[in-house]
């Protein structure tokens, strides 16, 4: 048993004795780095002290034993022996832990660090010292965030000759903001790193090329500059402006950043200091939290990703990548888009790295040969099959037997051999569906081309969206069950009251409304919360509480009229047209539908996947049902037995942080889908939707959890929408939008609802201000602010309907049909 190793005798291979800053640092002398010499104190050292202790279950108890402990006489002698080794003079002591400098778990400043220690006596305090501060709070609540356990983590100590640097700081190999690779960042300042590394200062910031090249610069103020005292520690002295620093040391910290960052494989956070014109490394370790590279999208890509940015509004799992993801909705229009010749459509959107959606790049469509024969292919399909029959087809009459068979299924009796394999029999009943809109798209296509083109030589092209918006779909019959239930709760205070409290429990009271609130969840139960082409949100029957949400908020009010389908139909003449108008609500009315039925098998697939979890979590293999969402589908695939699962705690654990590092981190900049303009006066701008102008307090409303927040007369600001949010536009005044555009879902509703709808803001809800008074242009896409005066006296709605055609929407039939987010195009 090793107490005391050089650092040359570790690598990034002993992390379980050198902890994350030895192993790191080992890596780097024995790569040819340079790097001031020391040694590690091992964690067996710590193990040993620490196996002597009480540990109380009280943090600071344990810290202040660790900081009176008498350290072994063998353990003392090979310390005060390395520290000779170094020439007993000052040195640097520096906790180790074996959880931090990691992908994914820095643990930036969470242990201690002393500098400019001098004599046995003090390097042997700070080294008690830093073994206590394992069990610091922060260090504590650190490793609580990203699950790791205290039993899994231990401490070792690296030990370093002291360097009195002229000037110091962090150098980046990749810039942490814009996640360029192609720059390195450079924060310096005079004096002991430490300054900058713990903010003391503001720190000259430099971004270089690899070249070592300034490509931009900011001077420091050096509020403090830390230096080494006599004796021992550090002192504080005011500092003085300086120039840049010198050509020769930013081009050699570059040339080294790019040499540590390919030598570990993926950019690097080094510490470093300068003396006499020679860098010195102190620390690397991977970067963490780095956003992806950069993009630069094209114009289809930017159309593409106004679908995508609804579809996917946060970081999908492994279990979605394995999943519903390629067997979905996403899936589906990929096989319905090649079958027309177009390739490319959904390829490789979401690309994984160390298992986890890494970002979101919306791919660039492409032609092939069979786009020649496509239309062909269409008028034939168009002729033989009819939307309006198309429940008729043995495909999807088989498809509903065999969904009714699966959900039948007690998945809790099934054994492990035949729960395995659920998920892959609920997604094989999605196929059909693929086929059914490649035969029966057609005539939807067909059947608006048609009605447009009518409407466009009778000067009446204006009509097609309100027209259009008439048609029946399970949605529509959704949405007047909601508002059934939400008539019960108006009209009787004490259900209302039941209502507003979310508890489905509480609703027996009430056995008419318990009831019917009961067979709507069996009918409607299927439909997603959140996104249609994800399998870890709940469904609305597992979140019961949303739809009591969009109940409640409908309750708090009167219903608002709708019928502009059925005003638009009575301007038209001739029985002709009229079919012409049915013919296209036939074909509305099949996307819609059978994009319903087609999600019905996502709540077998996910309480298939919930039970596996379940499972696992009885064999010790999982500590929650959920963190099956932390693992690929052929993984699960290959358990032979919930017991044999062991492998699949340490893939959850190292994913689970990988994804807890990229919390803060956007899938993708909606600026590069929706371009930034300049907003002049307005909060915000994008593409008008839907005409008019509204005003009234902005609402911003995050997710299905907020929709109560939501009072009639408000104006809805949201980062997407889809299907279940829709009973919200019977409140909202206007609807503010950071992605989508003229065809996604709240742009066809609120078009129906007849209230301004601006799409694709991008950053609408961080440029607005909750409960601000605004004004919602939706012919010219701005959101402006209303003035001081109007906006401290309580707002009346007003809503002026418009039949101007929208600045920059197109009104083409693509454009104005779909009932589904992100379905524009489909």
């Amino acid at each position: 048993m090793e107490y005391v190793v050089p650092l040359r005798g570790v690598g990034r291979g002993d992390l379980a004795s050198a902890g994350g800053k030895g192993a790191n640092l080992g890596e780097l002398v024995n790569a040819g780095f340079a790097v001031p010499d020391g040694f590690v104190i091992t964690t067996e050292a710590y193990a040993e002290v620490a196996a002597g202790l009480v540990t109380p279950e009280d943090a600071a108890a344990l810290r202040a034993e660790f900081d009176a402990v008498e350290v072994p006489d063998e353990l003392r002698e090979a310390i005060v022996s390395g520290y000779a080794e170094l020439g007993s003079g000052p040195v640097a002591v520096r906790s180790s832990a074996t959880a931090e400098d990691l992908p994914g778990a820095a643990f930036a400043g969470q242990q201690d660090t002393y500098l400019n220690v001098v004599g046995e006596a003090a390097l042997l305090d700070a080294v008690r010292r830093c073994w206590g501060s394992l069990w610091t709070d922060r260090a504590i609540a650190y490793r609580e965030k990203r699950g790791i356990s205290p039993a899994e983590v231990r401490i070792a100590v690296v030990v370093q000759r002291m360097v009195d640097a002229e000037f110091a700081g962090v150098l980046f190999t990749a810039n942490p903001v814009t996640g360029d690779r192609r720059q390195l960042v450079v924060d310096a300042s005079s004096g002991l790193g430490e300054a900058v590394v713990s903010g003391l200062v503001t720190p000259d910031h430099y971004v270089l090329s690899p070249g070592g090249q300034v490509a931009e610069w900011s001077p420091g103020r050096r509020e403090v500059v830390l230096r080494s005292a006599a004796g021992g520690g550090v002192t504080r002295q005011t500092g003085a402006a300086v120039e840049r620093l010198p050509g020769q040391v930013l081009a050699e910290l570059a040339r080294i950043g790019t040499r540590v960052a390919e030598h570990f494989g993926r950019p690097q956070d080094i510490e470093w200091a300068c003396v006499a014109g020679r860098v010195l490394l102190l620390q690397a370790r991977p970067m963490t939290a780095l956003p992806p590279p950069p993009l630069r999208l094209n114009r289809r890509q930017r159309k593409v990703g106004s679908v995508l940015l609804e579809y996917v509004p946060y970081r999908p799992y492994p279990i979605d990548m394995s999943t519903w993801v390629p067997h979905g909705p996403v899936g589906l229009m990929a096989e319905v888009t090649g079958a027309y010749g177009i390739r490319g459509a959904f390829d490789g959107f979401l690309p994984e790295v160390d298992g986890v959606v890494d970002r979101l790049v919306p791919p660039s469509p492409r032609p092939s040969l069979g786009v020649v024969k496509a239309p062909f292919k269409l008028l034939a399909k168009a002729r033989r099959y009819d939307p309006a029959r198309w429940t008729e087809d043995p495909r999807f009459i088989r498809f509903r037997a065999g969904v009714r068979e699966l959900a039948a299924r007690d998945l809790a009796a099934l054994p492990w051999s035949q729960l395995v394999r659920m998920p892959r029999r609920a997604l094989g009943l999605v196929a059909p569906i693929a086929e059914l809109r490649i035969d029966y798209l057609p005539a939807t296509g067909l059947s608006l081309v048609r009605l447009f083109v009518a409407l466009k030589l009778i000067g009446r092209a204006e009509l097609l969206g309100e027209l259009i918006a008439g048609a029946p779909t399970r949605t529509s019959d959704a949405n007047r069950a909601l508002e059934g239930l939400a008539a019960r709760a108006r009209a009787n205070p004490r259900l209302r009251e039941a209502v507003d409290g979310l508890d489905p429990a509480e609703l027996t009271d009430f056995p008419e409304f318990h009831a019917e609130f009961t067979a709507f969840l069996a009918e409607y139960g299927h439909r997603e919360t959140e996104t249609p082409v994800l399998v870890t949100p709940p469904t609305w029957g597992e979140s019961p509480e949303t739809v009591l949400r969009l109940v409640a908020v409908l309750a708090a009010g009167d219903p608002k009229p709708t019928g502009h389908a059925d005003r638009a139909m009575e301007q038209l003449r001739g029985h002709r047209i009229r079919r012409w108008v049915q013919r296209a609500r036939d074909g509305v009315a099949f996307r819609e539908d059978s994009h319903f039925y087609f999600t019905m098998p996502q709540p077998i697939l996910r309480r298939s996947l919930l039970e596996i979890g379940r499972r696992l979590v009885g064999a010790g293999s999982l500590d929650e049902p959920e963190e099956v969402f932390h693992l690929r589908l052929e993984e699960l695939e290959a358990v032979d037995e919930p017991a044999a699962g062991a492998r699949l705690r340490e893939l959850v654990a190292a994913r689970a942080a990988r994804r807890e590092e990229l919390a803060g981190v956007r899938l993708i900049d909606p600026n590069l889908v929706f371009p930034r303009e300049e907003h002049g006066d307005a909060l915000a701008s994008g593409t008008p939707a839907s005409g008019g102008r509204a005003t009234g307090p902005a609402r911003i409303i995050r997710e299905p959890a907020e929709f109560s927040r939501l009072n009639s007369g408000d104006v809805l600001v949201c980062r997407y929408t889809n299907p279940s949010w829709t009973p919200l536009f019977q409140r909202a005044a206007a609807v503010v939008v950071d992605s989508g555009g003229p065809a996604s879902h709240a742009a066809i509703v609120a078009r129906e609802y007849g209230i301004p709808a601006v799409m694709g803001t991008a950053d609408g809800t961080s440029a607005i201000t909750d409960g601000l008074t605004i004004t919602v242009d939706g012919d010219t896409g701005r959101v402006v602010p209303e003035p001081e005066s109007r906006s401290t006296a309580p707002q009346e709605t007003v809503t002026q309907p418009s039949r101007k055609k929208p600045r920059n929407a197109r009104t083409t039939p693509t454009a104005t049909t779909t009932e589904n987010p992100g379905e524009a195009g489909q």
